[in-house]
């Protein structure tokens, strides 16, 4: 193999393409296997430029290339990082891989090429590519379907979680509801019993004053039933959302009036309701909710307070709230309870002698809110509370 016959031989039957250009980039000799490659006949290639075998696209950046490597020669792969293409006779690039060798004897320099066709090896790596790119988005959609279903099952758990918490609510609820109206309807209920039974007796003995005594305790067992059976109506109404906000025009001063009208018959010994009114009189609100509202702070206001006890509303209305304080001077509420006021079934530790359901406030601080306003309390034990009712106008 060292002979020249031994070199020809390699060169001949070389299954790489093998091809040598001079410092012109003629092509000076190329082997069987490099003419096969690019589809030309034996001894056609011979004194070509070597940018025949390149598609023309790359022609004029091959010959700055190969002009740098004229003035820097070494062996290397050509054009590492790139994808580089052989251009055949018919006019078919196909993809290549070259290697350069530089030698040089008295002829000149010379650049040996070898050139493979990597054909077959980038059709392999294009179908792993796509195998990898299409395998990528099955686990791309897997995990979007897993994530999905992660985020139903979570969906589902929190719909359970609440689920659970409102009948947990809803049971403790009908069982303070039980205990509750187990004790508040058996008062007037006994009230009333004893009253009819000792009407009839001082009835027949003709005894007014004791009669009539009697008769307002069964009227006013009666208005307690009442409220207690409005209370409980109310929540029922609420929690199925029955209720609504339906604002129109009022006349705000003749509508306080009215209702202070109307709870004279619940005053009781010397207690008294005044009014103090600033501002525009014309509203617009939902006069049933606003009467609701009312009649529960004020109802509470006479209940708290003793009888000689003044309850007092104050109303002002400016240009964007009309605000309405209902103030007694009754037992007052303390630090303590007044966390936990606006929770249903609530009861101060001073009022337990007092009949009343503890839904009140609850309710007036829903329908507050039913008409975009709020509901605050100020109060001091044994010195009276401010109730603060403040509604957009």
């Amino acid at each position: 193999m060292e002979s020249k016959e031994g070199i020809d031989a390699l060169f001949l039957h070389a299954t790489e393409g093998i091809l040598v250009t001079n410092s012109e980039g003629k092509i000076t000799k190329i082997n069987p296997s490099a003419e096969k490659l690019f589809g030309y006949e034996p001894g056609e290639l011979t004194d070509q430029k070597i940018e025949t075998l390149i598609p023309s696209r790359f022609s004029h950046q091959h010959q700055n290339h190969r002009t740098d490597y004229a003035h820097h020669p070494h062996a290397r792969s050509m054009g590492l990082g790139m994808e580089l293409f052989g251009l055949k006779k018919d006019g078919v690039e196909f993809p290549v891989e070259i290697s350069l060798s530089p030698y040089s004897n008295v002829e000149g320099n010379f650049v040996i090429a070898f050139i493979l066709d990597i054909t077959l090896r980038k059709e392999a790596e294009l179908k792993l590519r796509n195998y990898s790119e299409d395998l990528e988005k099955q686990v791309k959609n897997r995990t979007l379907v897993l994530e999905e279903a992660i985020k139903e099952l979570e969906r589902t758990k929190k719909e359970l979680d609440t689920s659970l918490v409102k009948e947990k609510e809803l049971n403790e609820m009908k069982s303070r509801f039980v205990s509750m109206a187990s004790h508040e309807f058996r008062t007037p209920l006994t009230t009333m019993m004893s009253s009819l039974s000792l009407v009839s007796k001082y009835h027949d003995r003709n005894d007014r004053d004791n009669h009539s005594k009697h008769i307002r305790k069964i009227e006013k067992s009666i208005v307690n039933l009442t409220d207690i059976l409005n209370d409980f109506l109310s929540v029922s109404k609420l929690e199925e959302g029955k209720v609504d906000n339906f604002p129109e025009a009022i006349n705000l001063k003749q509508f306080l009036s009215d209702i202070c009208s109307e709870m004279q018959g619940m005053l009781s010994g010397k207690q008294e309701i005044t009014q103090d009114f600033s501002g525009e009189e014309q509203v617009v609100l939902d006069p049933k909710l606003l009467r609701n509202i009312l009649f529960n702070l004020i109802s509470n206001a006479i209940k708290f307070s003793s009888e000689e006890g003044v309850i007092k509303l104050e109303v002002k209305v400016d240009g964007s709230v009309v605000s309405i304080a209902v103030k007694d001077h009754g037992i007052g509420i303390s630090e303590q309870d007044q966390k936990h006021l606006f929770e249903r079934f609530f009861r101060g530790g001073n009022a337990t002698h007092i009949q009343g359901t503890g839904l009140g406030l609850n309710i007036v601080a829903r329908y507050a809110e039913l008409m975009h306003g709020k509901v605050t309390i100020e109060s001091i034990q044994n010195k009276g509370t401010t109730v603060i009712l403040s509604i957009p106008r």
